[in-house]
Formats: C-alpha cells, sequence, structure tokens
C-alpha cells in the first residue's frame, strides 16, 4: 500500500511525510491516522488538505443540483450496493473492503467552502451534500467538519441540502435550524426498507432504518424539512407490494414530507461487491438477477415506473407530507435503463411485478 509510509499513532508521533505526486487529491501533504478504539477499529484515515471542497457535478450527470460537497471519501457505512465504490480505485484503492474502511479526509473542508463562497466568481447556487458518500458518517464523530461547513453556508445564506443515514446530523440540529432561518435548507434520510434484518446484512455500518426515521421525525419537528430518499428498492427482497407498504406507512408516521423511491442500480465497482454479498447471502437470487440487469447498471424501466407508481400511491394513501412542519425537500428526476424483470421461483418474497 502505497500510503503506509506516511503512519501517525493516534498521540501524533512521528512519520509524515510528502504524498506521491501522481495519487489523486494529494497535492499538498497526507497524514494517515488509525484510532485504537471500537467504533474506529480496523480503520485507517487519510488526512488531506484539498485544494478545492465545492465540486461542480458533470453536465451529463443526470441530477438536480450542479454542486456538490463531500468532506470524505470512502464511507463506513459499507452499504454493499454504493454507488461511489469505483471512485477509491482513483486513489490507487479498491471498491470493496478499502471504500468500507479507508477514508480520505478532507480536513481543510470547512476553510475551503468558507473561502470558495467568498470568491467573486461564486453565484450562490444550491449545494449538495451527502450525494456521493455520508457526509454525517461514523468519521465525522472526530473530525466535526460539518459545523463549520453549515456555519459557512448560513453566514453566506447560501442554500443547501444534506442526505445523510447518520443519526449524527442532529448533533447539528441547531445550527440547520438557524441556517434554515437564513436560506433554504433541505434534508432527507436515506431509509430502502425499515426491515433489520436486510438493513444488517446490506449496510452493515449504518444506524438502523427505524434510527433514521426517527432523525427525520426530529428533523421535521424542529422545522428543518426532511424528506425520505426511500433507496434503493431493492429487486426480490423490498420490492413486494407488503414490503412497499410497509415501508411507506412508517415513512409517513415518521413526518416525512415527500417520499421518492430509487431502485437499486450497480454501477461497475458497485456491481462486483454487492454480486458478492448476493452469492453469500441469496445464492438463489443470482441467476434472476443476471437477468434482470442484462441491459446494464439499470433495472428495467417498465420495472422502475411500476415501483414509482406503486409508492406514490401508498403515500397518498398514508399521508406522506400531510401535517408536516418542516418545508418539502426536492426529489430527484427518475432514473431510466433497459430491460424488465424476471421473478425467481419459490414462495418467497417476489418482485411487485
Amino acid at each position: 500500500m502505497r500510503w503506509d509510509h506516511l503512519r501517525l499513532d493516534d498521540d501524533g508521533g512521528a512519520g509524515r511525510a510528502d504524498a506521491p505526486r501522481d495519487v489523486p487529491l494529494i497535492e499538498r501533504r497526507a497524514v494517515t491516522r488509525t484510532f485504537d478504539t471500537p467504533g474506529f477499529r480496523g480503520m485507517t484515515f487519510y488526512e488531506v488538505r484539498a485544494r478545492t471542497v465545492i465540486n461542480r457535478v458533470p453536465d451529463a450527470a443526470r441530477v438536480p443540483f450542479r454542486w456538490t460537497i463531500n468532506p470524505y471519501r470512502g464511507c463506513s457505512h459499507a452499504c454493499t450496493y454504493c454507488f461511489a465504490r469505483r471512485t477509491h480505485e482513483y486513489l490507487d484503492l479498491d471498491s470493496g473492503a478499502d471504500f468500507d474502511s479507508r477514508i480520505v479526509v478532507k480536513v481543510n473542508a470547512a476553510e475551503r467552502v468558507r473561502a470558495e463562497l467568498a470568491a467573486p466568481r461564486w453565484r450562490g447556487e444550491p449545494v449538495a451534500m451527502g450525494t456521493n458518500v455520508d457526509c454525517y458518517q461514523r468519521a465525522e464523530g472526530r473530525y466535526r467538519l460539518m459545523p463549520g461547513i453549515i456555519a459557512a453556508l448560513a453566514d453566506a445564506a447560501n442554500p443547501f441540502s444534506i442526505l445523510t443515514k447518520g443519526t449524527l446530523i442532529l448533533r447539528d440540529l441547531p445550527l440547520l435550524a438557524d441556517a434554515a432561518a437564513r436560506t433554504r435548507v433541505d434534508t432527507a434520510v436515506s431509509v430502502g426498507s425499515p426491515d433489520p434484518e436486510l438493513a444488517r446484512l446490506a449496510e452493515p455500518g449504518a444506524p438502523a432504518p427505524r434510527r433514521r426515521l426517527e432523525v427525520c421525525a426530529a428533523l421535521n419537528e424542529a422545522g428543518v424539512g426532511c424528506s425520505v430518499l426511500m433507496g434503493p428498492v431493492i429487486p426480490y427482497l423490498s420490492d413486494s407490494p407488503a414490503r412497499l407498504d410497509a415501508a411507506v406507512r412508517e415513512i409517513a408516521a415518521a413526518g416525512a414530507t415527500s417520499v421518492t423511491p430509487i431502485v437499486l442500480h450497480l454501477r461497475p465497482g458497485a456491481r462486483e461487491w454487492f454480486l458478492g454479498w448476493l452469492r453469500e447471502h441469496h445464492p438463489d437470487l443470482v441467476v434472476p438477477y443476471a437477468r434482470l440487469y442484462r441491459g446494464g447498471a439499470y433495472a428495467p424501466e417498465r420495472y422502475r415506473r411500476e415501483i414509482a407508481g406503486r409508492v406514490r400511491e401508498l403515500a397518498e394513501r398514508h399521508g406522506v407530507g400531510a401535517g408536516s412542519r418542516g418545508r418539502p425537500s426536492r426529489g430527484g428526476p427518475e432514473r431510466r435503463g433497459p430491460g424488465r424483470p424476471e421473478e425467481p421461483g419459490g414462495p418467497r418474497q417476489l418482485t411487485l411485478m
């Protein structure tokens, strides 16, 4: 591992050195840290000083925002399906275990955000956070980058949004409420299914789904609008009518301002890792998945449309958004893709098709 010579002890001992020139993101100096505490055991943190932190989204991306802030790369939530996994390969790390345990920390994120917001060229456009990896993952409890970032955005009255699975966002609730009094603040929690066993296997490092829904309720109670990204809906595991109904019913009970379903998509990097997980935990689904995703990264368009339609009907039935105290969040566009699903045999969980 080319960064091992940068290692530092938890108490700040010797070992710092210039990073290699050919490693992206490490233009100046990097420090590698490990912490011998239960929450961080087995993890390595690469502390870097980024040149820019507010990044423009490529024009070809099909997302409803143009600018993002990602203070971390890699994510300890360890979600088997995370589409951002491949980005770790750009750092000479793998998209599997390294993505889950080797986390890049932009330690100067808050000061860079403040400087970039003050630049004459900045036009005050909305900024999205949590769109690549979670800004409230476990590392945020130690590095505390988000309070400074939120304060900088609030001081500039710059609109922003946060998507998270992390309960740590409640630590910053006073800051978010203050920011919401100055500018548009949208928040969302990601909950694909309330099934605790599925979450334990597919999202082993993330808080339990019901804890995330408690976050949604707390944010809305405080007047900070919080919606739910119901993602991913995992074919054959969380897409039956009964499971969709259970999910939307709990989302409504949490006071979500809206719910937006996203069907699992499997881009390179995530695809290999997720299919390995599938072979271990649901080997009977390997062939159905090969059929379902034979057209590429996305499930068939007809299937995604039916999921979206069913969730929309359930949201109306259960009153999602009715009586919410926070302002509604903006939803993203529906994804596109070819093909059509085929069901596995047996009496177990089936798709709604």
